[in-house]
């Protein structure tokens, strides 16, 4: 019986291997070359496309990007490894063009394609395009500011159209690109707004929420519709309805320059935020319309698998989408000058996806800083092992994750308005402050059984982890705090609002700060403002006067973070020899940093979050002084002491020289 046992099993084993050679035989071509898309010439024009079903395919040609007739219909030749190709001469800069296959008998919807890198009104057409024409005056001179380690990088997210959008802004070019290029803006109260504002806050990058071209919003009219992007359209180009001309395709290009060149004048690096995960539509996304099925995971059944919560998921496994992906990030990076990227749903890509990407953009700039959300929002077909999932972070090259841990062990649970976190009430969450302070690295005071979601270390790296607390998902930080501490006075708000702010900004990892949480940005109580309205999402400018406090309160806290390394550690060994606990106390978190052996102006920094409702009384057993309380720094170093009185709700930060 064990023989015949045996028997049977060796033939489905042998079974196996067989289907997975013919798997291995069948597999879709792979083109290797780097001319997919239209690439222009002065003498002539390629179109290439990937699309190995097709039994015909076709360049169509038009005046404008949106209406008239087809100037003419050009065919495709069949080419290498699954392409088509046309060689058309003449110099072609300004021409509109689509392409179209025949796939299973039936010519499909035109599409201007996956490489597109200059579209129409709405995205439809794409433009061929002699890019240095779209260079704006000193682009060629145009440097990203120096950063000398990632651990030095603090970032600063934000909605191109919330900045400048509200009345109060100051900007002429209200929800554009060239927003950004207006200097010394002022609010209603004559305070500083915009850029300027920015520049003068210490932060080091603007993370910018998607501005390639999504669908949600027609370009074609004016209108006050509102989307934060998150559909793409086509990846490779600008969005429209950003530009003060959506209609003609170098407009766009242009403004979007000008944007990045003042970041960039201003001290600041540009990250933009990618949706690679997913794309706004499927059946006719310009994807599917080129190589019906090939760009997409599919469930056993046949359905689009679904992990985006959105209607489908990319395969990143898949040669051609990992090229395509690769490629794309390239593109922004050296036409348009782009500093790093931030990958929505990362945990539905790949990790040696994600990994050559990493190599690859690291070899153009080493200082690119490249992170995402370590999750996905659904079940895919591909294991967990595989994907650049947070717990995964390790296995990642130069890749870093939010903390979700730390997040919502300061506020509370992000799904919950009214659940509290450390800052406001929850008791039990010490040892996941503690796993956020250490930037998720392992260190051996940290109990990783009462850590909220990691039972482990998930980076063995402090670049590797961004510490936040709140973000353009979910409430803002003041309007969770409001909920979560129903009948809490205003002044008791603001002092958690700045505990928690404290908290992110005097931990290790790259610190992450959502545009206007520095002057207690609220969004109404709307927790998911994806297509809510500008009167919602529209960052309220008057804020900074009517909170000067705590504007200020952020911009010492940077001031103060950029001047000791200590709290920039670069690896975890540095963490787990140098940072140390102070026991743990419901409500009180502390620790110690040895910052003599680091280099710091300090030989030692203690730092303690007191998040009771009454003061703590502190004994550092040695004479410090206070560096900075909840008022702001102090700068009086000679003034020692051995017992500290924090007060309720606050962070106090003691030096010893």
């Amino acid at each position: 019986m064990k023989k015949i046992i045996l028997f049977l099993l060796a033939g489905i084993i042998l079974g196996a291997c067989n289907q997975m050679k013919n798997t291995e035989n069948s597999k879709d071509p792979v083109y290797e070359g780097n001319d997919l898309g239209v690439i222009w010439n002065p003498e002539f024009t390629t179109f290439r496309i990937y699309s190995p079903e097709a039994s015909q395919a076709r360049v169509n040609l038009y005046e404008k990007g949106n209406g008239g007739e087809v100037l003419e219909a050009v065919p495709m030749e069949k080419s290498a490894e699954g392409t088509w190709l046309l060689k058309k001469n003449g110099d072609l800069h300004g021409i509109y063009y689509t392409f179209q296959i025949k796939y299973n008998d039936i010519w499909l919807n035109e599409t201007p394609g996956i490489y597109a890198k200059a579209v129409g009104v709405n995205g439809k057409r794409g433009m061929i395009t002699d890019f240095a024409r779209t260079d704006p005056n000193g682009w060629a001179m145009d440097k990203s500011p120096e950063l000398k380690s990632k651990n030095d990088v603090i970032l600063y997210e934000l909605h191109i159209r919330d900045f400048s959008i509200a009345p109060n802004s100051g900007m002429q070019h209200k929800g554009k690109y060239l927003a950004f290029t207006e200097e010394n803006t002022q609010n209603s109260f004559g305070d500083i707004t915009g850029l300027s504002y920015i520049a003068g806050l210490g932060v080091t990058h603007v993370h910018l929420l998607p501005c390639f071209d999504f669908r949600s919003i027609d370009e074609s009219v004016k209108s006050d519709d509102y989307n934060w992007g998150y559909d793409p359209q086509n990846y490779n180009a600008p969005e429209g309805s950003y530009s003060t001309n959506p209609f003609e395709a170098e407009v766009r290009i242009k403004e979007f320059k000008e944007m990045v060149m003042a970041f960039h004048k201003h001290g600041l690096r540009v990250v933009m935020d990618v949706v690679y995960n997913h794309t706004g539509d499927t059946e006719n996304s310009n994807f599917n319309l080129l190589a019906p099925g090939y760009y997409y995971r599919k469930n056993s059944d046949g359905s689009w698998s679904n992990a985006s919560a959105c209607g489908n998921e990319t395969a990143s496994e898949k040669p051609m989408m990992r090229k395509f992906m690769t490629e794309s990030l390239l593109w922004w990076m050296e036409e348009y000058h782009i500093d790093g990227f931030r990958f929505d749903l990362m945990g539905i890509h790949d990790i040696e996806t994600m990994n050559v990407i990493s190599e690859a953009l690291h070899e153009k700039n080493p200082s690119v800083i490249i992170y995402g959300e370590g999750w996905n929002a659904g079940a895919t077909p591909m294991p967990d092992s595989l994907l650049a999932l947070k717990k995964n972070t390790a296995k990642l090259d130069r890749v870093a994750a939010f903390s979700d841990d730390f997040r919502d062990a300061i506020k509370g649970h992000w799904s919950s308005a009214t659940d509290s976190g450390f800052v406001t009430g929850a008791r039990g969450t010490e040892e996941s402050v503690k796993f956020g302070i250490a930037a998720s690295c392992y260190h051996p005071q940290i109990n990783y059984q009462k850590v909220n979601y990691s039972d482990a270390p998930w980076s063995d790296n402090p670049a590797q982890t961004i510490s936040y607390v709140t973000c353009h998902d979910n409430h803002t930080l003041y309007d969770k705090i409001s909920a979560s501490v129903p009948g809490a006075a205003e002044e008791e708000i603001i002092a958690m609002h700045k505990l928690a702010a404290g908290m992110v900004l005097t931990s290790q990892g790259i610190p992450f700060i959502h545009a206007g949480m520095e002057f207690l940005r609220t969004k109404m109580g709307e927790h998911n403002s994806y297509k809510s309205p500008d009167s919602i999402n529209q960052i309220d400018w008057d804020l900074i006067t009517e909170n000067q406090q705590v504007v200020t309160y952020v911009k010492d806290l940077l001031e103060f973070r950029k001047a000791h390394p200590a709290l920039k550690m670069e690896s975890e060994e540095l963490i787990c020899e140098h940072l140390t606990f102070l026991p743990v106390k419901n409500g009180v978190v502390g620790f110690r940093i040895n910052g003599k052996a680091l280099g710091d102006p300090y030989q030692e920094i203690v730092v303690i979050y007191n998040a009771l409702e009454k003061e703590y009384l502190f004994e550092p057993g040695s004479a410090c002084f206070i560096a900075m309380d909840q008022n702001g720094p102090k700068w009086e170093t000679s003034t020692l002491r051995r017992i500290f009185h924090v007060p309720p709700k606050s962070m106090m930060i003691l030096g010893k020289l």
